[in-house]
Order: C-alpha cells, then sequence, then structure tokens
C-alpha cells in the first residue's frame, strides 16, 4: 500500500489525526492532466485533503466536494472524494505557469488568486451541507484551516504539500489534519500548538523518508498517540460511457434531436480522468429512444 491515510486519536482522545502519503495519486493526477508544476501543487494539495476529509465520513454513498472558484490565471479547481478515499479532480487551466514565490517555493497562492473555497457533504439527505469561506491566503491549507473554524467551528491544524522533481515528476507528497474535540484542556491546546510551531513542513519530512505515521509523531510529540485505522487512498474516477449516456439523456429530447440533426458524431470529455467518449448519431437516436 504505497498511497494510504492513517487515522488516530491522541491525548485520551482529547485530539483527533489524521496523515497521509498521496505520491502516486498525485503523479497520476499530473499525468492525466497535464498540470505544470504550480498546478500539480495545487490539485495534489486539494486531492489530498480530499482523501483525508472524506475517511472522516461514514455512509459507503458519502461523497465530498471541494471546490476553489477564484479569479487567479489557474482558474477553477475542483476535486471530490468518497469515504474510501478514492478521489479525482481537474483544474480549469492545468499548463498555466508562474514564477516561485519570494520563498523560492511555488506560488500556489499567486496561481489561485483571490475567491472562496466551498465545501459540500453529500451524505444522502434531503440537502447537501454547504460551506462556503473566502480564500485567506489560496495555499489550501490554511483555507481549509479557516474553514474548520469557522463552519464546522472545530479548531484545525491542516498541513499540505507537494515537491516536485527536477524533471516536474512529483517527489513527495501528502499532508495531515490535526484537530481538537470541544473537550479538550488548555494544557492540551497550548502544547499542540507549541508542537506545530516547532514542525518543518509535510514535503521537508516526506524527504526525511517520514511515514504518515512518524509525521503525527513529530506534530503529536509527548501526546499518547494510537493509530485507529489505516485505508488506502487512490485516484479513481469512476466515469463510464454508460454513465456518460445517462448525462447526455438528462439535457432533453430537444437538445438530443438537435445532435442528431448536425449529422456528427459527437465527443464527451470527462473532466476527471481526460476520457474522451465518442458517440455516433446511430448511438444519439437510441438514447432519444430512451
Amino acid at each position: 500500500m504505497s498511497d494510504y491515510i492513517i487515522r488516530a486519536t491522541a491525548a485520551d482522545s482529547q485530539i483527533r489525526a489524521f496523515a497521509s502519503t498521496t505520491r502516486e495519486l498525485v503523479e497520476h493526477a499530473r499525468i492525466i492532466h497535464e498540470t505544470s508544476p504550480v498546478g500539480t501543487a495545487a490539485l495534489g494539495r486539494l486531492l489530498t485533503a480530499a482523501g483525508m476529509m472524506g475517511s472522516m465520513m461514514k455512509g459507503d454513498k458519502d461523497l465530498l466536494s471541494l471546490i476553489i472558484n477564484a479569479d487567479g490565471p489557474m482558474g477553477k479547481t475542483s476535486v471530490t472524494a468518497d469515504s474510501k478515499a478514492n478521489v479525482k479532480g481537474y483544474i480549469s487551466n492545468p499548463s498555466f505557469q508562474n514564477p516561485p514565490n519570494y520563498l523560492g517555493k511555488l506560488d500556489v497562492g499567486g496561481a489561485i488568486g483571490n475567491g472562496t473555497l466551498r465545501v459540500i457533504k453529500d451524505m444522502g439527505l434531503k440537502e447537501p451541507y454547504v460551506g462556503t469561506v473566502g480564500l485567506i491566503t489560496g495555499e489550501i491549507a490554511e483555507d481549509l484551516t479557516y474553514y474548520f473554524a469557522t463552519s464546522e467551528q472545530v479548531p484545525t491544524s491542516v498541513g499540505l504539500g507537494v515537491l516536485m522533481n527536477k524533471d516536474n515528476t512529483v517527489r513527495q507528497a501528502g499532508g495531515f489534519i490535526i484537530q481538537l474535540m470541544p473537550f479538550a484542556s488548555d494544557e492540551i491546546i497550548d502544547k499542540l500548538e507549541a508542537n506545530i510551531k516547532n514542525i518543518s513542513s509535510v514535503t521537508s519530512m516526506l524527504d526525511e523518508g517520514l511515514s504518515p505515521e512518524g509525521i503525527l509523531k513529530r506534530v503529536l510529540d509527548g501526546f499518547d498517540l494510537e493509530i485507529t485505522d489505516t485505508l488506502p487512498t487512490q485516484y479513481h474516477c469512476n466515469c463510464s460511457k454508460e454513465r456518460v449516456s445517462k448525462a447526455l439523456i438528462s439535457v432533453g429530447r430537444k437538445e438530443l434531436q438537435s445532435m442528431i440533426d448536425d449529422g456528427k458524431e459527437i465527443e464527451v470529455n470527462c473532466h476527471f480522468c481526460n476520457t474522451n467518449y465518442v458517440f455516433s448519431i446511430e448511438e444519439l437516436k437510441g438514447l432519444l429512444g430512451r
């Protein structure tokens, strides 16, 4: 199991924690979307976060979406995860590249710009839960930290990172989410804050060779860490020609007839995995009949 997430508790369940390594799934996303280094970093961070947040959900059919709508040149970034930590996502302008920031690192915030982060949780209820916050930095980890504090009222620290090789393949990717429970003592809170101030970046820890377990041991140093679960996370798109067929049927008879009258086969692209589905005139007539 190369890419995986661990779930844990600490300090007599006053803290719950998640950590993941996601190099393979982020590299897969880079290949299928042909993302620039900064695009890989942005999408990779959001995919990593979505996997951990998806694993927080209980139902087999529960779905989580993280959507960034912003005014930067990278455009919209959208990812989806299920409760088994299967993730998929896309960026509107995946090839955009900008200069490094003042620290010499990939300028994800500059590429994303100003806008909003929307979190949608579809848990099979009449209406999905939707929380929207303004972007704080556009660097994603800080924006999710802000989301948890304001929309879910859960004090949270989010760390995310994607490190690139010189040939623009993914060297390291992963992250952590640390949350304080409502009954956490002031002593626990102070100690955790001190720990987080002293840790290096997620990619630095991964590049040192730390596993998700090692990351949590460092972030939660001095606490009685108990790992409760380990699960794989992967890039997985569940699209198929049949699912696309249903989407075409949903546009209505008038639109389908218009496509048929044009006399040309149509090609439908899946944003999430970049697969193209071709429908002949005869296939479109069959869909009209359905």
